[in-house]
């Protein structure tokens, strides 16, 4: 039952925030070997200046062998 997170600037439109969600669902049912009824996709708004204290900090930084891509930046 994978549940994927994306957390991103706001900005993307409405359509293109299913395309994306519909790119991950594709790519997890591929290679997780899973049906999509058990895919979930959810996408949270960070604004810029909360996205280290909400998202680099706890998620990154502070998990780094969960992570499997890491940024090519540091905190912001």
């Amino acid at each position: 039952m994978p549940h994927v997170i994306v957390k991103m600037w706001p900005g993307p439109s409405e359509q293109a925030k299913q395309r994306l969600a519909e790119a991950i669902t594709e790519s997890v049912m591929t290679h997780a070997s899973v049906a999509r009824d058990s895919v979930s996709v959810s996408i949270e708004e960070v604004a810029p200046l909360d996205w280290n204290a909400k998202v680099y900090d706890p998620d990154i930084a502070s998990k780094p062998d969960a992570l499997y891509k890491r940024p090519g930046y540091k905190r912001l």
